[in-house]
């Protein structure tokens, strides 16, 4: 990141942020044989426009990985196209379109990855809610019966030669926990139905983002997970991705039977540390520091892409 611009403050942040990034242990990924794959709920970002500084912390914290899934992009695109110019030559960006309506509340999905790891495939769409056909007239209109608080955005990407499509969500909130079940379980069963598809672009499907679930015995993630889609083992100890990480909000899931490229090594990045005064000195407060940075860790892991033995050993026993 350029730092010919920063002040002696932003400067300061920065050490206390990187001291705090390397406590996360995030391993150095190396082309074409493994690549660190993260999601974070950046709050309301582009909503307003935010400090320098906190536009300097987030590209510092987005470096780090190799191909983010970046939640809670709202329409408004110029705090991003900062972050994209600050990471520098080699970043790019694919994101979905928003929805106007206080469910959609103006969101985005986008993934942010960087080019010399990671090539974006070609497919990028909304996950289209089922349809089913409505008389009207003597005419067959196909309409669907439910749609998404927020529409799942997926996208395609290679790295080495592992294949995958992400899907990613920002799940509806709600305090009647049965609205949160209903929706998950449709995503299940949409992501069930899907890979099953002899059409679709590949099998190796990560669903990865804001999920609202509180926890991992609750019936959202039991509805999530009941089609078989569940966390890499590396991401099990983790306690939570909101700043006190106690709720599991954010997932990363898969179906182990299918992509197995996930290695031992995941968590999540604590920029908070319980002090944000050491990032923002003065009076600004805690509740103030989430808009800035968010009130949401980076979830992440690491992903084996030299899947060559794997697809050949498929090949032998398909």
């Amino acid at each position: 990141m350029p730092i010919n611009n920063v002040d002696k403050q932003t400067a300061k942040g920065l050490l206390t942020l990187k001291a705090r990034i390397k406590a996360a242990k995030i391993p150095p990924s190396s082309l074409d044989q493994s690549i660190i794959l993260a999601t974070w709920n950046v709050r309301e970002f582009g909503k307003k426009r935010r400090l320098k500084p906190s536009l300097a912390y987030i590209t510092e914290i987005l470096r780090q990985f190799d191909v983010i899934a970046l939640v809670e992009l709202r329409d408004t695109l110029g705090d991003l196209a900062e972050v994209l110019h600050m990471l520098g030559e080699g970043w790019k960006v694919v994101y979905s379109s928003y929805l106007t309506d206080s469910g959609g509340n103006h969101e985005r999905v986008a993934y942010i990855y960087d080019e010399r790891a990671v090539k974006f495939t070609g497919l990028a769409c909304w996950a289209e809610p089922p349809r089913f056909p409505k008389k009207r007239g003597t005419v067959n209109e196909y309409l669907p019966t439910e749609t998404w608080w927020r529409n799942p955005y997926m996208a395609s990407f290679k790295a080495g030669s592992f294949d995958f499509v992400l899907m990613g969500v920002h799940t509806r909130w709600s305090k009647d926990i049965k609205t949160r079940v209903k929706e998950l379980q449709r995503l299940a069963d949409w992501v069930e139905d899907r890979r099953q598809e002899p059409g679709f672009e590949d099998q190796d499907i990560i669903v990865i983002g804001d999920f609202n679930i509180p926890s991992l015995k609750d019936a959202t993630y039991k509805a999530i997970s009941s089609h078989g889609l569940s966390m890499p083992k590396a991401l099990a100890g983790i306690t939570g991705s909101n700043l006190e990480q106690n709720k599991r909000y954010d997932q990363i899931l898969h179906y182990p039977a299918v992509t197995r490229s996930f290695t031992g090594h995941g968590g999540v990045v604590d920029f908070y540390a319980g002090d944000h005064k050491r990032l923002f000195p003065g009076k600004m407060t805690r509740d103030a520091f989430t808009y800035q940075l968010s009130d949401h860790l980076p979830l992440w892991i690491e992903v084996d892409t030299d899947t060559e033995e794997e697809q050949l050993d498929g090949i032998i026993h398909a």
